[in-house]
């Protein structure tokens, strides 16, 4: 006979949004059931941000290693071992395994059940010999890598973003479909670390980016040899006894490359279909059936199902999947509103340099304000910081409506991820330029970037007639 529990949350999938989920619903005291069919810690912690960040990570200080001229350090070629490379790769995922790990949520008070889950009606989930009927149910399955319709891909072998972290040969020449973030991220750190790399996109590289912070990266990019064909068709791939043919096409041209291995990474679609969300009476979007239909609340079309992170479609991070785990336990177990503001979640793509993203980009304040907004500049070469650094490549755009309140904020430069935190804060409490400007930035840093925008903002805008009166005034004192 089948066990049942009967929780006051069911959790399905034991990723970065699940996990926030089951450690903040039993903070509150309530009782977590979490299904998870795989790893714990899910996409994030084993085969997607922490990896690849890993990996980034190797490919800077191996470029650190060839840049020393610039100080007076005699540069010098980086010997790459691929080997340890992976196992550098691997002792980062280990070494934050514990905190995502069984023994962990256990000893939260949390009830782990490693199966497959499958709805079973709209009250109540499956997972193996154990049937759930929660009082409420949240899906955080992740995605998973999609596979492109490409003639010959599937003769051949190729990686994923997920795959490619178990490598542990030498990549001769690696050739990339898709020019996204995790792609050019990849595309960066395997150039740096010896690896010939093409890039190969059917639309412009990074779309989602404001085109200007975009294009500071990429230049940075072509310029240590990464080749990123952009508005490129990957048409035909070609099985062969030594190396792989991939053959491209832009416009009327058509060009073989001689790959020695391919990275599929055109992004990533839902995990969702062995859920049998038809018994729960979950829809899926009528725009886009590989994603569900989702109120503003998270909810799905089962009032009892939410769907959080990657499950959930939109935009992909590990930080918003977090985000909406809290709106989701407060409307769960007290029934407070659940309201996504996320005009405050920024975005970061690790390339060097980093770029990062947060509230309206200008095109959008654009649509949204005609031309009642203002964007302001200022170069990372301003910067006293950024020039000792020798990291004087990038700039950082703030958007404000004419009163100067902070509409969005774009940094392509050194720690641009560091740096759009505080942006982020400005936004989510209302903050404006003036605050910028009023906050005092220890010298040298790069964080003098956003004092100096605020004071920028401020220099700007008309006079205020109330401080020009008191100049006037105070010019007739003694």
């Amino acid at each position: 006979m089948a066990e049942i529990l009967t929780p006051d949350l069911c959790v399905i999938g034991a990723g970065a949004g699940g996990l926030a989920v089951a450690a903040a619903a039993r903070a509150y005291g309530a009782s977590v059931v979490l299904v998870e069919r795989g790893k714990m810690g899910g996409d994030s912690l084993n085969t997607a941000s922490v990896p690849s960040k890993a990996m980034v990570a190797a490919g800077y200080h191996a470029h650190a290693m060839r840049s020393g001229a610039a100080f007076g350090i005699a540069a010098d070629e980086p010997r790459i071992n691929s080997r340890k490379l992976h196992d550098h790769v691997q002792q980062v995922i280990a070494s934050l395994a514990p905190d995502d790990s069984t023994a962990r949520f256990e000893a939260l008070g949390a009830e782990i059940v490693k199966a497959e889950a499958k709805f079973t009606d709209p009250r109540t989930l499956g997972a193996g010999e154990t049937l759930i009927r929660a009082r409420r149910f949240v899906i955080a399955t992740g995605s998973r890598p999609l596979r492109p319709e490409i003639p010959g891909l599937p003769s051949v072998p190729y990686f994923t973003t997920e795959t490619i972290f178990d490598n542990t040969r030498k990549l001769t020449h690696l050739v990339i479909i898709g020019a996204g973030p995790v792609g050019l991220e990849l595309a960066q750190a395997y150039t740096r670390l010896g690896t010939q790399v093409s890039v190969v996109e059917p639309r412009r590289p990074l779309p989602e980016s404001d085109p200007e912070l975009a294009e500071i990266a990429l230049r940075r990019m072509r310029e240590e040899g990464v080749d990123i064909r952009a508005d490129t068709e990957v048409t035909l791939i070609q099985a062969r006894s030594q190396g792989i043919g991939v053959i491209i096409k832009s416009g009327e041209r058509e060009e073989m490359l001689d790959a020695s291995h391919i990275l599929v990474a055109v992004g990533r679609a839902p995990n969702l279909d062995s859920l049998d969300l038809d018994k729960a009476r979950i829809r899926r979007s009528p725009l886009d059936a590989a994603r569900l239909e989702i109120g503003p609340g998270l909810k799905t079309t089962n009032r009892r199902v939410y769907a959080i992170g990657d499950a959930a479609g939109g935009r992909q991070s590990a930080h918003l999947a977090d985000y909406q785990a809290q709106i989701v336990v407060r409307n769960a177990l007290f029934g407070l509103p659940p309201r996504q503001k996320l005009e405050r979640i920024p975005s970061v793509i690790y390339t060097d340099p980093e770029i990062a993203e947060v509230g309206l980009t200008e095109a959008e304040a654009r649509e949204r304000h005609k031309d009642a907004f203002l964007v302001t500049r200022w170069s990372f070469a301003q910067n006293d910081r950024a020039r000792a650094l020798n990291q004087s490549f990038g700039v950082a755009k703030l958007v404000t409506d004419k009163g100067g309140r902070i509409l969005g904020a774009g940094i392509a430069g050194a720690a641009a991820g560091e740096l759009v935190a505080l942006f982020s804060f400005a936004i989510a409490n209302r903050l404006s330029a003036r605050h910028l400007a009023g906050f005092v930035a220890p010298y040298p840093t790069l964080s003098d970037i956003a004092r100096r925008l605020g004071l920028e903002v401020q220099r700007r805008q008309a006079p205020n007639p109330v401080l020009a009166r008191l100049m006037a005034l105070n010019r007739l004192l003694p």
